[in-house]
């Protein structure tokens, strides 16, 4: 682990309704995460107002750019002017560090705007390394990719999720970002065991992780980010943080917002976790 990384404990995941408490009361946060595409704009990396609001918190907190749209599994030709962007953004911010998703977003150059699943095979994680490697050079630094919630299994996978991500990470060189709430919600949907699935994995390559609610429906869970951190999602963290030390967490909270006091109380809870277990 960096040192930088060291230093970064919980931090909470930036939203437009929390920008003018964040700017006027300063909280104490270690750290937030913004989602590059909301700050991209069409060209240079500007996107007006968003952007401006961004510069004035990166300058009083640490921040980490995490990506929804780069699709590294889909079969299109890498986006060169999706990354310009990206890289100018980064230039411009210079966060800790920048993610996105192990999953496709569309094809055709079609963005379906959803982090859609991969077969769990060699041939898979052949294609994904050769694109992560070129995106990385392209950057000029590394990423972390983050394991994405499923609902369904391929039938032709040819090995585990955590042997999927471990190969990957190994073979493409990159970090990976673990969400604990989609792991469980995968476990749960797919009938597997998410402690396996964290015993599984790499501890050096562990940049981040993820905490976040989710709902339930006719029998299977969703990964909804509406919610407060379910008692069985951190009674996982207890397991993550104890394997893996001192990794910053975010809380992410994406529909029904609810106040920023809120949000403080779900990290306060998380850092009781990493504090005692670290």
């Amino acid at each position: 682990m960096t040192e930088q990384n060291s230093k970064l404990d919980i931090g909470l995941g930036l939203r437009a309704p929390h920008y003018s408490y964040i700017r006027e009361n300063q909280p104490q946060v270690s750290w937030f995460e913004a989602i590059s595409e909301n700050y991209m704009g069409i060209e240079g990396g500007g996107a007006g107002r968003p952007l401006y609001t961004l510069e004035k918190i990166r300058e009083n907190y640490p921040v980490v750019m995490h990506g929804v749209s780069l699709s590294i599994g889909s079969t299109d030709e890498i986006n060169k002017s999706y990354l310009l962007k990206l890289r100018n953004l980064y230039e411009r911010i210079e966060p800790s560090w920048v993610s996105d998703h192990v999953c496709w977003t569309g094809v055709q150059g079609e963005n379906l705007h959803d982090l859609l699943p991969l077969p769990y095979t060699i041939e898979t994680i052949l294609h994904l390394a050769d694109r992560i490697k070129y995106v990385q050079d392209f950057m000029g630094r590394r990423f972390a990719f983050e394991n994405v919630s499923a609902y369904l299994s391929f039938s032709h996978s040819e090995m585990t999720e955590w042997e999927f991500l471990t190969e990957l990470a190994q073979r493409a060189d990159c970090d990976l970002l673990l969400d604990i709430n989609n792991i469980f919600v995968s476990s749960v949907n797919q009938g597997f065991e998410a402690r396996d699935f964290l015993k599984g994995v790499p501890q050096d390559r562990i940049k981040q992780m993820h905490l976040a609610g989710h709902s339930e429906e006719n029998g299977m869970l969703i990964d909804t980010h509406d919610a407060p951190v379910k008692d069985e999602v951190w009674s996982l963290y207890q397991e993550a943080i104890r394997l893996f030390p001192k990794v910053p967490t975010l809380i992410e909270w994406d529909d029904k917002i609810p106040e920023f006091g809120r949000l403080l109380e779900e990290a306060q809870t998380a850092k009781k976790i990493w504090s005692t277990i670290s």
